[in-house]
């Protein structure tokens, strides 16, 4: 009798490592399909469409993105530095994708969330410690400030100012 090898059960833990790819990557698709927009739009001159459905898609994974640099900057206790490298990893296109290279080369983004266990310190970090100890209302937040920040976006209009 033959049995096959079963493989391990995953885990759909969500740790800082895993949340970080997840959102560092889907920045860099949006980036794409928004570069696929802009040729769409000048260089075809077929549609506008794409660059503002994807243009929109972008801008809120991007300010998902900087949020999520700035969780794990509280913590993870990244250098301040850090924290704005990988925000300014987020505005040239696919830099994002080195960025979490480095952030995984430097360890810098751990398996475990620390604030889970520890007692926060700051007020930074009890606000850090209140969305990662209580994910499901954390992404209620999460959700709104991603809202409301691309509320406020919306308002100031798309980066370079004029129509794009």
């Amino acid at each position: 009798m033959s049995t096959t090898p079963t493989q391990p059960a995953r885990s759909t833990t969500v740790t800082p490592r895993r949340f970080f790819l997840w959102i560092s990557r889907a920045e860099a698709v949006t980036w794409a399909l928004l570069l696929l927009g802009l040729f769409l739009k000048y260089v075809t001159e077929t549609t506008d469409l794409a660059v503002s459905v994807f243009g929109m898609v972008h801008g809120v994974v991007f300010i998902t993105y900087c949020l999520t640099n700035g969780l794990l900057w509280v913590d993870q206790k990244w250098k301040f530095g850090q924290l704005v490298l990988g925000v300014l990893c987020a505005i040239p296109p696919f830099l994002t994708l080195w960025f979490d290279h480095h952030a995984e080369r430097k360890g810098l983004v751990s398996d475990r969330w620390r604030l889970r266990d520890e007692e926060p310190s700051s007020l930074l970090e009890k606000a850090a410690a209140f969305v990662i100890r209580k994910p499901l209302l954390g992404l209620v937040v999460g959700l709104v400030a991603v809202a409301v920040l691309t509320a406020v976006a919306l308002v100031i209009g798309p980066p370079g100012g004029g129509d794009h």
